[in-house]
């Protein structure tokens, strides 16, 4: 892959070169423009397969969307330049195991829901490797809370924190995901139950010393708004972060690194 390194700038492509750009890498990047047109692609009954993907791939993109507006508030904390991308390819693959023709498969998180269990919203630091006290996540019955639960320990010997950093907050946070399925009227896919889709509730421990062991049980409680029933189509993402910070007269400053925040359970 090139990287141009001139001061010439344009659209499109130039001399069967493109130029473009890639979030999360510095430069301009250029390859070579060929293949098909665009309208080749749309029309031409030789792209009926790359039509049917592109169908898909974008409903996927659209699912892993649905999931960063539910962490909207706290996702920026804790990504990565291509966290997107890497959800979609969740989705892409949930949408693969998906009932359907090609084209119109479901993309169904609640008959896959260990496909998402785990996933670091930073592929450069997990959140295991941050925080490694003993913890417990348990949803209620209804499905629209959980508590996370963290045994006693000493920040000390179960954190690793960046250099400066004195003080931490643990989250634990909710986001609802409806399943997406191919809406034959439409012709179009969309969320099966719009009204659950994209609940969320993110609830943060106290500000935790780095210094000071922690002797009693730490319980974290998020509610999604409204207590709502929830179907089986839909699916709650629960996350698990840890912030860190540095204490300034009383003033908390958030780090800009070090942070970590994974997929706890998906229930």
């Amino acid at each position: 892959m090139a990287k141009q390194t001139g001061v010439l700038r344009y659209s499109g492509n130039l001399g069967g070169i493109s130029h473009y750009k890639m979030k999360g890498v510095s430069g301009d990047l250029a390859k070579i423009a060929n293949g098909p047109s665009k309208e080749q692609i749309m029309k031409d009954p030789a792209f009926k397969r790359t039509r049917e993907n592109n169908i898909e791939f974008g409903a996927s993109a659209k699912t892993a969307k649905n999931l960063r507006v539910g962490l909207a508030s706290v996702i920026k904390n804790f990504s990565d330049p291509q966290v997107a991308g890497r959800i979609t390819k969740v989705f892409k693959a949930i949408n693969i195991e998906g009932v359907g023709a090609r084209g119109k498969r479901r993309i169904d998180l609640s008959l896959h829901r260990e496909m998402l269990d785990g996933f670091e919203f930073d592929k450069t630091i997990s959140f295991g490797s941050v925080f490694n006290a003993q913890f417990s996540i348990t949803e209620n019955a209804a499905r629209n809370e959980s508590t996370l639960e963290i045994l006693p320990f000493n920040p000390m010997d179960y954190v690793n924190a960046p250099a400066g950093a004195t003080h931490f907050r643990v989250l634990n946070g909710l986001a609802v995901v409806s399943d997406v399925r191919y809406n034959a009227a439409q012709k179009a896919y969309a969320v099966v139950v719009p009204t659950l889709d994209g609940l969320n509730d993110i609830t943060y421990s106290p500000y935790l010393s780095l210094d000071a062991p922690i002797a009693a049980n730490t319980l974290i409680t998020s509610t999604l708004p409204g207590l709502p029933t929830m179907s089986t189509d839909v699916s709650v993402v629960n996350v698990i972060g840890i912030e860190f910070y540095q204490e300034v007269g009383g003033e908390y400053y958030l780090f800009a690194a070090g942070n970590a925040m994974q997929v706890g359970k998906v229930f």
